[in-house]
């Protein structure tokens, strides 16, 4: 495990020579305008304009620094004559902009993350509860937006502030901040509101210039580690703050190491130091800049750059693929800087306070001796296990031990903490929840509740709803081990990893199942008529689709990896072979797919075998407690929903009947005669023969699911979906073998069959109403079932709901007709039995009008899918053409499709339930959603606070909605105190 930023990478505290209080007092700083890295311009163009003023300003400093006296501290005096800045408290109208910690006090605490950020509150937390943390102050993440809102400039109160927190930082240390002989440097980073790792800027050792480090060297005696930290300040300053390509500080140090010899960093000498240091500042000069001498103005500009990097593209994209949204800016954590790389008594590290990886309550982490952060991350030296620290630093790792049971019992979680030691002394430089799998993240909770930590309510706020996800896929041994084979990238359709053969037809993978090959199905999309080849294979990678396409819903229906929507992959069927990342791949190589990333990996990964925690039943029976509203799940059949049951579904909320035709060759073959009958007395005969399979399949899923709702979803998509791929030619050639119609009936009536928009054409309860035999045959076999099921001494509760209602006729004139079939059934059955008949929101039209269609329904059952489709007027075969764009450019922040769209979508789901709720006439008894969106955690706890009864989502998702609705109802709960 490698060590993030650490030492010289965090902050930190008095040193050991300090003997004297600082009389300093605060100091002004020269007022300079921020010059932006590459990628950080909102318009193109920007930087240069930036940096062309930053040379003016750079050029002015430079004539300075030439007329300043030797004395650092002089220069800063100066300085703050010529603004006339001076350190005070905001007056009662302004908000607080800094809140300072450090050495036992501070005045914010962990509750405060959306002020101070996640770093910010917790070293305020830690320091709170008596932990050792090097003083320092957090700039407010609402100052941030100040600078954002007011052309980049930091509010002036809010500056005031900021030097009154650096006297603040210069009294506890005792140092002086630009005093060359009482030398305090400082750290400048970055701490949002949600952990983004490396996505903002961090700058060190700030404080130094031509002065300090000299006195620095004469303090800490020794003038090899004063200049090893300039070196490091001229480096990331450079970078970070002025704009200057970090490769040229890399090739200047690899030059110079070659020109003295040496191949290590570690290596280099006093004198060495020296000379990089000129190196780096002829860099500058080169850019037509040189390196600020004014340590206030070093942190000006510094923090400029990291309020600068939360309008990063790499922030905004960060933010993007993780979906966070409502942060209004970054916090600004600026700390005395501690070292560990002062001698054999000093040293840096990070550990977990539990094993991330199995939950194992051990101390896991690792170490180096006389280190800084950047040693660790460059891989110079191998570090330590952390266990061994107790023999080479007995006492800070005394304290250590000490302060993880402190933060693990404040907290009632993991940590995952990073510290220094500093001449045997340890602080402590940051704590946060740590990162762990789902098998740790589930026997971490138990633990803790069995330990007294926390309580059940909190344990389960503990746990992801992605951890769950884990527990129920196959995942990669390791996905670093095959970073260098990825050629190409999609949308992570549905999760998991598979590892097989490429085949891009139904019969190939079929066959290779046959034989006992493991298979990848690859098409430009899938069809209806793909699914034994997507339930042959171990995995499915299409080129077009989005998260909702056909190969995504059913291959998350089915626990399937699917990378779905892979743009630049390029499929020639005939040849049998696809082009992705300048490499062709042919029938029969080995590839993988990671679909919780959307990796496309050349050659076969090492997989781990999917484990379910010993721990995991516990845990889910705590989640039930809390949980309000009830998950069912979609299955289509009797394997679906016996699997359902397993995971813990309380029932079934969508089944859709149209699956059930492909499961055999002759179901399908009756499909496409009833499809293409001339006349009704034909078509009934192709549904007469549809019937017993459709009454076999419902009759297993009534006995799996004896009990418990079954929500039977009427035949809904349009026809054409149940005819073969290719030509014309060839189309009809395989349609007259299974009818035995004549090819030019067949091209007729495929031609009537046609539709310019068939998702908004002829399908849904519009086919029914037009040809009602094909709904009579479906209610026959739905209520022929249940009484099958109940003969056979199962408890069969049958719901059947009729699916794309635009208007209340249609609503009443289907329910009618199923009414009607089903007292015929009974009759003839001679048992009568307790059912439902509802109907889907998926029209906007219904939801406007849902207090006239209440009245003629017993539920209703939000397809989310297609009410999304058609509020938005966006195809979701089609959206990601431009979706992604519109993500980035912050015209959507979510796929509208994956995660609800609360303000359009939301608004018509809460219409629609209000007025099933408060109109008198309404006969509906429940609602609940049965579209994709039931198994999106963020989308469940919406349709909590929306009063949803019921979300529904695939068997494998059923333990996360589980989870998702009671951490939204603890939520709710705790909102509403």
């Amino acid at each position: 495990m490698m060590i993030a930023t650490l030492g010289a990478v965090c902050a930190p505290v008095r040193a050991p020579w300090t003997t004297h209080a600082s009389q300093g007092g605060v100091r002004g700083v020269v007022m300079t305008r921020v010059v932006r890295r590459p990628g950080m311009c909102a318009v193109k163009g920007a930087r240069a304009g930036d940096r062309a003023r930053a040379r003016g300003s750079s050029a002015r400093r430079a004539s300075s620094s030439s007329s300043s006296s030797s004395s650092s501290s002089s220069s800063v005096d100066a300085s703050k004559k010529t603004t006339g800045k001076s350190s005070q408290m905001p007056s009662a109208s302004l908000p607080k902009s800094v809140y300072t910690f450090g050495n036992g006090h501070a005045e914010g605490d962990k509750s405060m993350k959306s002020l101070l950020g996640g770093k910010g509150a917790n070293l305020a937390e830690m320091s709170r509860v008596g932990l050792s943390v090097p003083p320092g102050f957090t700039v407010t993440t609402s100052t941030c937006a100040s600078y954002h809102d007011n052309a980049r400039t930091i509010p002036p109160s809010a500056w005031d502030e900021m030097l009154a927190g650096v006297a603040h930082i210069e009294g506890e240390m005792g140092f002086g901040f630009g005093d060359a002989t009482k030398p305090l440097l400082v750290s400048v980073r970055s701490g949002a509101a949600v952990s983004m790792p490396g996505m903002m800027d961090t700058i060190l050792n700030l404080g130094l210039n031509d002065d300090v480090v000299e006195g620095l060297a004469v303090k800490s005696g020794s003038a090899r580690f004063a200049y090893d930290s300039y070196r490091r300040l001229l480096d990331m300053y450079g970078s970070v703050v002025m704009g200057i390509e970090r490769e040229k500080f890399e090739r200047a140090l690899t030059a110079f190491k070659a020109t003295v010899g040496v191949a290590r960093d570690e290596d280099l000498s006093e004198s060495d130091l020296r000379g990089v240091c000129d190196a780096y500042k002829a860099i500058y000069a080169e850019e037509n800049l040189s390196f600020p001498q004014d340590p206030y103005e070093q942190l000006r500009l510094a923090t400029h750059a990291v309020f600068d990097s939360w309008q990063s593209d790499r922030a905004k994209k960060y933010m993007a693929i993780n979906q966070i949204v409502g942060v209004r800016g970054t916090a600004v954590n600026v700390q005395a800087m501690v070292f560990g790389n002062m001698g054999q008594t000093s040293g840096t590290g990070v550990l977990f306070t539990r094993n991330p990886s199995t939950g194992e309550n051990v101390l896991y982490g690792e170490y180096l001796v006389n280190a800084q952060g950047e040693d660790v991350v460059a891989g110079i030296r191998t570090p330590e296990d952390i266990s061994t620290m107790e023999r080479a630093l007995p006492d800070a790792y005394a304290d250590l031990v000490r302060n993880t049971q402190i933060l693990e019992r404040e907290y009632g979680d993991m940590q995952d903490i990073e510290f220094t030691v500093q001449e045997s002394k340890l602080y402590m430089l940051q704590c946060r929840s740590g990162k762990r799998t789902g098998a740790a993240a589930v026997k971490i909770a138990v633990d803790l509740v069995n330990e007294g930590a926390c309580d059940e309510r909190r344990a389960i706020t503990l746990v992801e709803p992605t951890h769950v996800d884990q527990l129920l896929h196959p995942q990669f041994k390791s996905e670093e081990s095959y970073k260098a084979n990825v050629i190409g990238t999609g949308l992570p359709a549905s999760p998991g990893a598979a590892v097989g053969r490429v085949v891009f037809c139904t019969e190939d993978a079929e066959a290779a199942k046959a034989r006992g090959e493991p298979s990848i199905l690859v098409r430009a999309e899938t069809s209806p008529e793909d699914v034994g080849g997507m339930n042959a294979s171990e995995g499915i990678l299409t080129a077009r689709g989005g998260m909702t396409s056909h190969a995504a819903v059913v291959a998350r229906g089915w626990g399937k990896p699917c990378v779905s929507g892979c743009g630049d992959i390029s499929i020639d069927e005939h040849a049998k072979t696809f082009t992705l990342g300048g490499v062709t791949v042919k029938q029969g190589d080995w590839i993988s797919l990671n679909g919780s990333t959307g990796q496309v990996i050349l050659g076969a990964a090492e997989l781990a075998v999917a484990t379910q925690s010993e721990y995991l039943e516990t845990f889910m029976s705590w989640v039930d407690k809390f949980r309000t509203m009830r998950v069912l799940a979609n299955a289509d059949t009797p394997a679906d929903a016996a699997a359902s049951r397993a995971n813990g579904a309380e029932g079934i909320g969508l089944v859709r009947t149209e699956h059930m035709f492909f499961g055999t060759g002759e179901r399908i073959r009756a499909v496409r005669r009833m499809i293409l009958a001339k006349d009704t007395p034909t078509r009934k005969s192709a549904l007469d023969d549809l019937l017993p399979y459709q009454r076999e399949d419902f009759t297993g899923i009534f006995k799996a699911m004896s009990g418990l709702p079954v929500t039977v979803r009427l035949l809904d998509p349009p026809l054409h979906e149940f005819l073969p791929e290719g030509g014309v030619d060839e189309v009809c050639q395989v349609l007259s073998e299974d009818t035995g119609e004549s090819e030019e009936d067949i091209a007729e009536c495929i031609e009537k069959l046609a539709e310019v928009n068939p998702m908004l054409g002829f399908r849904g309860c519009r086919l029914a109403i037009t040809f009602p035999e094909i709904a009579e045959m479906q209610v026959r076999a739905i209520m022929e079932a249940a009484c099958d099921a109940k003969r056979d001494g199962a408890d069969p509760v049958p719901e059947i709901m009729i699916p794309l209602v635009g208007t209340v006729e249609e609503l009443k004139q289907q329910t009618t007709l199923v009414r009607a079939v089903t007292s015929k059934v009974f009759a003839e059955r001679g048992m009568e039995i307790a059912y439902k008949v509802g109907t889907m929101i998926e029209i906007p039209r219904a939801a406007l009008l849902a207090d006239e269609i209440s009245a003629h329904a017993d539920f209703f059952s939000f397809g989310t899918n297609d009410l999304t489709q058609m509020t938005f007027g966006y195809s979701r075969d089609d959206v990601g053409k431009f979706l992604p764009s519109y993500i980035e450019k912050g015209i959507l922040k979510y796929d509208p499709f994956e995660v609800i769209d609360r303000k359009g979508v939301g608004k018509l789901v809460t219409m629609t339930v209000d007025a099933a709720r408060s109109t008198p006439t309404s006969t509906v008894q429940k609602c609940g959603v049965c579209g994709e969106h039931g198994g999106d955690p963020q989308s469940i706890e919406f349709f909590q606070q929306s009063g949803l009864d019921y979300v529904s989502c695939s068997p494998f998702r059923v333990l996360i909605a589980r989870l998702a609705a009671a951490q939204a109802a603890v939520k709710g709960e705790d909102a509403a105190k």
